[in-house]
C-alpha cells in the first residue's frame, strides 16, 4: 500500500475524506487515486483512524512482538504442575479414559474462561482490578486475584529455589543423592530398594538416598517437630531464594519490554529438555511398561464421580484463570489483536504439553519400577515428591547422570521462573494501574513486591518450612481461586452483559463471538464453577505431609488465609455502595453500571434494570 501511494504521488489526487459510521465511532477514510485507465479512475482507500481502544488516550506500552505475548502466556500456563500433576491424575483415573472428562471440561469451561480473560484485559487495557470499571461493585474480584497471586508467590518461589539448589548440587562427578554415606543420612537409609527390603533396623521402614537428600539434606526436616517448631532459615536455601528473587526483579522491572525477552528462553527451553528426556526415557528398560500404565484405558472409571471432579479441578488450575495474569498480559496487547486465536493456541499448547509430559514421566517411572522389581504404583506419585525424589533417583542411575541432572533441573527452573513472573506481573500491573503513584515508580514498586515475597518466603526455607509450604499450597490457591473465577464470570456475563461483552470483542476482532461462546459464558461456565466450588468444600480434607497431620490451629489459619482473599469481594462491594451518593436505587445503579455509562444513569437509563439485559444471550 505504501509503495503504491509513493509511486503515484505526483499523479494522484486525494479525494476529500469521507466519514463512515461504525460501532467504534466515525472513521475518516482516505481515497487515493492509483491510476487512470481508459478513462476509468481506480482508487484505493486507507483508514486514517483504525479502531483503537476506548482508552487510547493513555500511553500504555505494548508487547514488542506478538510472539512475546504468546510465549509469556504459554510460559505462565505451562508450569511445574504440567509435569507433576496431570500425568499422575491420568494414571490414577483410568489412563486414557481420563482424557474424556478432561477434554470435555476443557471445551465447555476451560477455553471459554481463558478466552474471556484475554478479551477482558485487551479491551479495557487495565490490570485485574482496573477492568472492573465495567461493574464497579465487583472491583473486589480484581483485588482477590491480586491477593491470591501474591500468596502464591510466597511459596511458589521456594520450589524454584529447591530446583536451583539441586542444579548447583548436580555439578559433581557423583550426585549427592546416590548413596547413603553422607552426614545427613540416617541409619534407615538404604541404597537398594527391593520388595523384601522394606524394613530397616528395629523394624523401621527404610528410605532411599534420594528421599533423605530432599528431606534431610535440603529441607533439614528432621530438625523440626512440626509447624510449631520451624527453626531458623537455612542459609543454603536462603541464598538460592535470593538468586531467584534477583532474577525475577530484573525480568520484571522494565515491564513487558524485559519480561517479553526473558520468556524466549524460559518458555522454550522446557520443550527442548522434555524432548531430550523423552528420547532418553523411551530407550530405558521398562519404559514401555510405564507408558502402557499411563495410557491404559479403563472406561469403567468414568462412572466414578471422583474422576470427573479431578478433571474439573485440574482444568481450573492448569490454565491459570482467576489470578489476573491473563488479564494483565493481554492488557499490553494491541487493541485489534485476535484474542480468540490466542486463546485457542495457548490452551491447546497447554493441554498437549500436559499430555506429552506424561510419556516422559512414565517412561522413567517404568524404568524405576523394573529396576527395583516393584509395581509402578509404588513409584508413581505427584507433587514435589515426583520431581525432587523419584526423578532424581532415576537420573542418578543413568550414565552421565550429572549431565542429565543438570538438564532436568534447568528445565524445572525455566518452568518455574516464567510462571512466577506471571504471578508477580499480575500484582504489579493490577496495583500500578489502580494507583498512578505506583505506576510512575514501577521499578521501585517492583522491588518492594519481590522483597515482600522474599521476606515471607523465608518461613518456607526453615527447618519446618515444608509444613508452611504445604499449608499455603493447600489453602492459598484452592477454593479461593474457584470462588474468584465464579464471581468474575458472573460479573462479566450477567452484570456487564454477555451481549455488551460480545460487542467489545467485535470492536477488537471484527467478529462477534458465536452463540456457543455466549452460552458458555452465560450458563455453562458459571454452573461448572459453582459445581467445582461446592465439591471442593464438600470433599475438603485437612492438609498433611507424609504421616504428619497438621494441628487444628494450623488448619484454622489456612482457612483464614483463604477467607482473607475471598472476603475482599463482599467488603469492597459494601464499601462501594456506602460511598456512592443518592438513594438506594441510585447507589445500586451506579455500582452495577459501567463507568462509561454513568451519564445514562443520570438520565434514568439503566439497562441492568431491564428484563431484556438479563435474558439476552
Amino acid at each position: 500500500m505504501s509503495e503504491g501511494r509513493c509511486s503515484v504521488a505526483h499523479m494522484s489526487s486525494v479525494v476529500a475524506p469521507a466519514k463512515e459510521a461504525n460501532a467504534m465511532g466515525p472513521k475518516a477514510v482516505e481515497l487515493v487515486l492509483v491510476k487512470e485507465q481508459n478513462g476509468v479512475q481506480l482508487t484505493n482507500s486507507t483508514l486514517l483512524n483504525p479502531p483503537q481502544s476506548p482508552t487510547e488516550a493513555q500511553d500504555r506500552e505494548t508487547w514488542s512482538k506478538k510472539a512475546d505475548f504468546l510465549l509469556s502466556v504459554i510460559g505462565f500456563a505451562v508450569d511445574l504442575a504440567n509435569v507433576w500433576r496431570f500425568p499422575y491424575l491420568c494414571y490414577k483415573n483410568g489412563g486414557g479414559a481420563f482424557l474424556v472428562p478432561y477434554l470435555f471440561f476443557m471445551v465447555v469451561a476451560g477455553v471459554p474462561l481463558f478466552y474471556m480473560e484475554l478479551a477482558l484485559g485487551q479491551f479495557n487495557r487495565e490490570g485485574a482490578a482496573g477492568v472492573w470499571k465495567i461493574c464497579p461493585i465487583l472491583r473486589g474480584v480484581g483485588y482477590t486475584a491480586i491477593l491470591i497471586s501474591l500468596y502464591i508467590g510466597f511459596f511458589y518461589n521456594v520450589i524454584i529455589a529447591w530446583a536451583l539448589h539441586y542444579l548447583l548440587s548436580s555439578f559433581t562427578t557423583e550426585l549427592p543423592w546416590t548413596h547413603c554415606n553422607h552426614s545427613w543420612n540416617s541409619p534407615r537409609c538404604s541404597d537398594a530398594r527391593a520388595p523384601n527390603a522394606s524394613s530397616g533396623p528395629n523394624g523401621t521402614s527404610r528410605t532411599t538416598p534420594a528421599a533423605e537428600y530432599f528431606e534431610r539434606g535440603v529441607l533439614h526436616l528432621h530438625e523440626s517437630q512440626g509447624i510449631d517448631d520451624l527453626g531458623p532459615p537455612r542459609w543454603q536455601l536462603t541464598s538460592c531464594l535470593v538468586l531467584v528473587i534477583v532474577l525475577l526483579y530484573f525480568s520484571l522491572w522494565k515491564g513487558v519490554k524485559t519480561s517479553g525477552k526473558v520468556v524466549w528462553i524460559t518458555a522454550t527451553m522446557p520443550y527442548v529438555v522434555l524432548f531430550a528426556l523423552l528420547l532418553r526415557g523411551i530407550t530405558l528398560p521398562g519404559a514401555v511398561d510405564g507408558i502402557r500404565a499411563y495410557l491404559s484405558v479403563d472406561f469403567h472409571r468414568l462412572c466414578e464421580a471422583s474422576v470427573w471432579i479431578d478433571a474439573a479441578i485440574q482444568i481450573c488450575f492448569s490454565l491459570g484463570v482467576g489470578l489476573g495474569v491473563l488479564i494483565a498480559f493481554s492488557s499490553y496487547n494491541k487493541f485489534t489483536n485476535n484474542c480468540y486465536r490466542d486463546a485457542i493456541i495457548t490452551t491447546s499448547v497447554n493441554s498437549l504439553t500436559s499430555f506429552s509430559s506424561g510419556f516422559v514421566v512414565f517412561s522413567f517411572l517404568g524404568y524405576m519400577a523394573q529396576k527395583h522389581s516393584v509395581p509402578i504404583g509404588d513409584v508413581a506419585k505427584d507433587g514435589p515428591g515426583l520431581i525432587f525424589i523419584i526423578y532424581p533417583e532415576a537420573l542418578a542411575t543413568l550414565p552421565l547422570s550429572s549431565v542429565w541432572a543438570v538438564v532436568f533441573f534447568v528445565m524445572l527452573l525455566t518452568l518455574g521462573i516464567d510462571s512466577a513472573m506471571g504471578g508477580m506481573e499480575s500484582v504489579i500491573t493490577g496495583l500500578a494501574d489502580e494507583f498512578q503513584l505506583l505506576h510512575r515508580h514501577r521499578e521501585l514498586f517492583t522491588l518492594l513486591v519481590v522483597l515482600a515475597t522474599f521476606l515471607l518466603s523465608l518461613f518456607c526455607v526453615t527447618n519446618g518450612g515444608i509444613y508452611v509450604f504445604t499449608l499455603l499450597d493447600h489453602f492459598a490457591a484452592g477454593t479461593s481461586i474457584l470462588f474468584g473465577v465464579l464471581m468474575e464470570v458472573i460479573g462479566v456475563a450477567w452484570f456487564y452483559g454477555v451481549w455488551q461483552f460480545s460487542d467489545d470483542i467485535k470492536q477488537m476482532t471484527g467478529r462477534r463471538p458465536s452463540l456457543y461462546w455466549r452460552l458458555c459464558w452465560k450458563f455453562v461456565s458459571p454452573c461448572f464453577l459453582l459445581f467445582v466450588v461446592v465439591v471442593s468444600i464438600a470433599t475438603f480434607r485437612p492438609p498433611h505431609y507424609g504421616a504428619y497431620v497438621f494441628p487444628e490451629w494450623a488448619t484454622a489459619l489456612g482457612w483464614a488465609i483463604a477467607a482473607s482473599s475471598m472476603s475482599v469481594v463482599p467488603i469492597y462491594a459494601a464499601y462501594k455502595l456506602c460511598s456512592l451518593p443518592g438513594s438506594s436505587r441510585e447507589k445500586l445503579a451506579y455500582a452495577i453500571t459501567p463507568e462509561t455509562e454513568h451519564g445514562r444513569v443520570d438520565s434514568g437509563e439503566v439497562r441492568q434494570f431491564t428484563l431484556h439485559h438479563w435474558l439476552v444471550v
